[in-house]
Formats: structure tokens, sequence, C-alpha cells
């Protein structure tokens, strides 16, 4: 048996996810979360009313469903606020049948946003493209959203920006068109501002573990370390999170 301790062994304590009560969030933000709530079932009605859901949306007219590809094939942009996101498959993850990316692209972030200074050999993406992941957006087989992750930066081949900085973008993701769904796109905006505080947790908490990650893995790029992919993920539910939301406005 081979003396060499494997990397595992060396695999640092994690920070904890901390996500913040409910019912302690400022009033403001519980009415912007409860508007977003009643925009998002409003969306999933529309495409019951058919017989449809958000998955099965996405994936319409684009023929096979293959892990790895985008859908829709060019993603789905929004010009005047630079929002971007797409579906795929590739994870091995219990329940899931896939899940949304989100993003923001540059022209679109607060004037000043830089990414953070980078040393590594990897080139990222600059100018317009140096885009900022936001949020991965987990569904299920029914089409149905069931969880939230953020993710390391190779992963979604990001430009890299500062937690703080990304929180900042969060209000300014919204895809404001109808092409290719309508609601998918208003769905997806919604889902940003209903599951804000979660969203800012993992964003948080994401800088925290590649932080602790790079400390214990000396002489790697921790941007491109293949064993550090998914930073935190949490479960969520949407008539959970809206009777939530609800309850501490009646408060």
């Amino acid at each position: 048996m081979s003396d060499i301790p494997s990397r595992d062994q060396f695999r640092p304590q994690l920070p904890a996810l901390e996500i913040p009560e409910i019912e302690n969030l400022p009033r403001s933000r519980l009415k912007s979360m409860a508007a977003a709530g009643e925009e998002v079932l409003d969306c999933l009605r529309v495409l019951e009313t058919v017989d449809l859901n958000i998955v099965g949306e996405v994936l319409r007219g684009n023929g096979t469903f293959y892990e790895h590809e985008h859908y829709p094939p060019e993603d789905v942009f929004d010009r005047h606020s630079q929002s971007q996101y797409y579906y795929h498959a590739h994870r091995d993850a219990s329940g899931e049948n896939g899940h949304f990316h989100a993003f923001l692209r540059a022209p679109g972030m607060p004037a000043g946003t830089r990414p953070v200074a980078y040393s590594g050999a990897e080139p990222w993406p600059t100018g317009p493209e140096a885009l900022s992941h936001l949020i991965a957006i987990s569904m299920d087989t029914y089409g149905r959203p069931i969880g939230l992750f953020a993710v390391n930066r190779w992963v979604t081949a990001e430009a890299w920006y500062a937690g703080e900085d990304v929180i900042r973008m969060l209000d300014r993701f919204v895809i404001d068109h109808a092409s290719p769904s309508w609601p998918v796109n208003r769905w997806i905006s919604a889902m940003v501002r209903l599951f804000r505080p979660q969203i800012e947790a993992l964003v948080r908490h994401r800088d925290a573990v590649v932080h602790a990650w790079a400390n214990t893995h000396p002489g790697i790029d921790v941007f491109e370390d293949r064993d550090l992919d998914v930073t935190g993920h949490i479960a969520i539910h949407v008539a959970q999170q809206i009777d939530a939301v609800r309850t501490a406005l009646a408060r």
C-alpha cells in the first residue's frame, strides 16, 4: 500500500452555509419576494393550463434531449439587460433532470465592476464577454425547481467576480422578451427575486469555499481545480418559500 496521501486527505473543512431566516428580512425585501412569488405562480399556471411545465417548455421544439447540450442551442439572451440563461444536464444528482444556469454579461453590470485579480494560465473571457455566473437552478423530472447551487469558475467558463459584486448584479437579471418562451423567461427572472436570500447566501459561501480550498491546495489554480465543482447546494420548494414570505409580511 502506498504511503503517499491522497488529495482527499487534504480536503479542507469547508465553511458552513448559513441561510438567513425569512422572518428577519427587511419588509422591502419581503414585498419584492412576494411579488416575485406571484409571478412564478402565474407562469406555472399558464403552462399547466396546456399541460406543460418549465422544463418541457424550454426543451420544446429542440429535438432529442442530450446531456451537456445547451437548450435552447444559442442560449437565451436579453440584449438590453445583458442577462442570459440556458438549460442542460450533466450531473449525476439525485432526482435532477437538469438545471438552468443564469448569467449577467459585463455591459449589464454596475459601473466599475471588474473580475478579481488572476495570475493563472487559463484565459478568462474579457470585454463584453466577461460574464458572471449568478446561480444554477436544479429541476426534477416533473419540471419543478428543487434546488439552487453555486459553482467554481471552470464549470461555466466565466470571468470570476467577488461575491459582493455578484450579489449587486442580481437586481439586474431579467429576461424581458418573449423568445423562445415568455413564461420561462418571466419565471426564471422571478425565481432570482423569490429566492434572493438563498442565492446571496450561496454566493457568499462560494467565495468562502474557494478561499478555504485555495489555502489547503497550495500551488494549484483553485479556479481550475476539477476536484472543486459545486461549492454549495440547497433544496428549495416554491410553495414553502411563498408561504414563509406571506407569513412574515402578515406579522
